[in-house]
C-alpha cells in the first residue's frame, strides 16, 4: 500500500471513530432509561435503515458510474463539459421520484406488516422518504467527491457532521427546546439532506461543480456500456444492501414488541460497526487506486492493494471484535444503560465473527467492481441474497434476534469464499498468507489470556483491565511477529517523534 493510501486511511480512521465517539454518546443518551424509550430508538433505526435501501433504489447505480468511469470523462473532457455529474443527479432525482410512487400506492402493505408489532413506525412511515430523499443525493455527491481523490472529506461528513446532527438534536430535546418526539423524529429526518447540502457547499468551494445539459460525446460513445453497466450495478447493489438491512425490517415485522427488539438488536449492530469501521476508510481511499490500475492493467498493484488489505483489515476487525466482546454485558451495566440491552451480546457475537471473517477477505467487493468482471458481482450477491433472506426470516421465526446473525454468518461466509476463488481463479490474487494464521492464533491467546484473569472481576477497573491487558498482548505481538508490513512504518515513525520530543 503507497504512502499516500496508508496516510488517508489513517486520517479517514481517525475521522470515522471521533464519528464512532460521538456516536457512542448519542446511543449512550438514547440508551438511559429515563431519556427514549426503546421503542423510540427502535423507530430511529428503522427509518435509518429503510432510507438505505430507499437509496440503493432511487441512486441506479450512480455512484458506481462516476467512480468507474470518471478516469475516461476526465481525460477526453473539459471539466465545463463533463456531463457526468448532471446525469449521476438527474438520475438520482427521477429514480427517487419513481421510488416515492410506488411507496405511496403500497402503503397499505406497510401497514398490514407492521401495524401489529410496530405501530409507531406506522405512524411516521412518510418521514422515511426524507431521509433517503438526501441520503440518495449524498451518496451521488460523495461519490464524485471521492473520485477527486479527497476521501477525507466524504468520510467526515459521512461519520461525523451527520452524528453531530444527532447529538445536537437529542440536546435540544433533553433540555426541551424540542418539547415532543413527534417534532424530534421530523427534524430527524431531515440530517441526510443536511449532509448532502454541506457536501454540496464544498464541492461548490473548490471549484468541482459544473453542471452542463449538453450530452458530451464521451457518453454518447459508451452509452451501451453505461447501460448494461449500470443496469448490472444497480441490480447488484440493491441486493447487497436488501441482504444487510433485511434483518431490521423482519425484526420489526415479525418479533413481537418489534421496535423495542429492534433496539437491542441495534445495540448488537452498532457495536458490531465498530468492528467493520476500517472497512469504509479502507475502501473509500482504495477504490479510486483500483480503478486507476485496472486502466493501466497493473496487476501488480491491484495484488499489493488487495493483499494488504486483507491483513489490515483482519489485524483491526479482530483487535476491535475481542476487545468489545470481553467487555460488552460489563459496560452495559456500568453505563447504566437499559437492561435488557444485555440480551443483544449472542447476537454482536455472531455478527461479529461475520464482519471479521467479510473484512479478513481484504477489498475482494472492490478489486471485482472496478474490474472488466464487474457482472460477477451481481451473481455472487444473488447467492447472498437467495441464502439471507429466507435464512433470515425463518431464523428469526425461531430464535428471535439471534435469527438474522445466525443467517448473515452462514451466508457471508459462502459469499466471500465464492470470490476468494473467483479472484485467485482469473487473476491469480489470493489475499491470506501466514500472516493471516498467526493473526488469529495471537487474537486468540490474547483473548482468553484476558478473558481467565478477569473472569470474576467486574465493574470500571474490570473494564480498564481487560482493555489494557488485551491491547497490550495484541499490540506487542503484532510489532514483533510484523504482522503487517503498513503497521511497522507507522510504528516507526511515532517512535522517532516521541524521541524527538524527549530529546527536546
Amino acid at each position: 500500500m503507497s504512502a499516500k493510501i496508508r496516510r488517508q486511511s489513517i486520517v479517514s480512521s481517525l475521522v470515522i471513530y471521533v464519528g464512532f465517539a460521538i456516536g457512542f454518546l448519542n446511543f449512550y443518551f438514547f440508551g438511559k432509561r429515563d431519556l427514549f424509550t426503546s421503542e423510540e430508538y427502535g423507530l430511529t433505526q428503522l427509518l435509518v435503515k429503510l432510507s438505505t435501501l430507499i437509496a440503493s433504489l432511487s441512486v441506479v447505480a450512480m455512484p458506481n458510474y462516476i467512480i468507474k468511469f470518471f478516469p475516461y470523462y476526465n481525460d477526453r473532457l473539459k471539466p465545463e463539459k463533463n456531463d457526468m455529474l448532471t446525469i449521476a443527479l438527474v438520475t438520482g432525482i427521477v429514480g427517487f421520484l419513481i421510488v416515492a410512487a410506488f411507496g405511496y400506492t403500497f402503503e397499505h402493505l406497510v401497514i398490514r406488516k407492521y401495524s401489529a408489532n410496530s405501530p409507531l413506525f406506522v405512524e411516521y412511515y412518510y418521514w422515511v422518504y426524507v431521509l433517503g430523499f438526501g441520503l440518495t443525493m449524498y451518496n451521488i455527491l460523495e461519490a464524485y467527491c471521492q473520485t477527486l481523490h479527497r476521501p477525507v472529506v466524504a468520510t467526515f461528513i459521512r461519520e461525523m457532521e451527520w452524528r453531530i446532527m444527532i447529538l445536537i438534536l437529542i440536546i435540544l430535546f433533553v433540555t426541551g427546546v424540542i418539547n415532543d418526539f413527534s417534532l424530534f423524529i421530523k427534524l430527524y429526518a431531515l440530517t441526510y439532506l443536511g449532509m448532502a447540502v454541506t457536501m454540496l457547499i464544498y464541492l461548490i468551494s473548490i471549484g468541482a461543480i459544473r453542471l452542463t445539459f449538453k450530452v458530451s460525446f464521451v457518453t454518447l460513445r459508451i452509452r451501451k456500456i453505461l447501460f448494461r453497466f449500470t443496469g448490472f450495478i444497480h441490480f447488484a447493489l440493491v441486493i447487497s444492501i436488501l441482504s444487510q438491512v433485511f434483518d431490521s425490517l423482519v425484526i420489526g415485522s415479525v418479533v413481537e414488541d418489534g421496535l423495542t427488539a429492534l433496539a437491542i438488536f441495534t445495540l448488537a449492530e452498532l457495536m458490531t460497526s465498530i468492528v467493520q469501521a476500517p472497512q469504509r476508510s479502507v475502501v473509500a481511499v482504495s477504490i479510486a487506486h483500483l480503478s486507476e490500475a485496472w486502466k493501466q492493467k497493473d496487476i501488480a498493484k491491484v495484488n499489493k492493494i488487495y493483499v494488504r488489505s486483507s491483513i489490515n483489515l483482519l489485524l483491526v476487525s479482530l483487535f476491535l471484535f475481542c476487545l468489545i466482546a470481553l467487555n460488552f454485558v460489563d459496560a452495559i451495566s456500568f453505563f447504566d444503560l437499559k437492561h435488557e440491552f444485555a440480551f443483544g451480546f449472542t447476537a454482536f457475537i455472531i455478527m461479529g465473527l461475520t464482519r471479521v471473517i467479510d473484512l479478513g477477505t481484504g477489498v475482494n467487493a472492490q478489486v471485482i467492481g472496478t474490474s472488466r468482471y464487474w457482472r460477477f458481482e451481481i451473481w455472487s450477491g444473488v447467492i447472498l441474497l437467495v441464502m439471507v433472506l429466507p435464512l433470515s426470516y425463518f431464523f428469526t421465526k425461531l430464535y428471535g434476534i439471534v435469527g438474522p446473525p445466525l443467517a448473515g454468518l452462514i451466508s457471508y461466509t459462502v459469499y466471500n469464499s465464492i470470490r476468494v476463488y473467483f479472484l485467485w481463479s482469473k487473476f491469480r490474487l489470493f489475499p491470506f498468507s501466514k500472516r493471516t494464521l498467526y493473526n488469529l492464533g495471537l487474537a486468540a491467546l490474547a483473548f482468553f489470556a484476558t478473558y481467565l484473569i478477569f473472569k470474576n472481576m467486574h465493574g470500571f477497573w474490570a473494564l480498564a483491565g481487560r482493555s489494557v491487558l488485551f491491547s497490550g498482548i495484541y499490540i506487542a505481538g503484532t510489532l514483533y511477529l510484523k504482522l503487517s508490513p503498513d503497521i511497522i512504518p507507522v510504528w516507526e515513525s511515532f517512535s522517532k517523534r516521541l524521541q524527538r520530543r524527549g530529546n527536546d
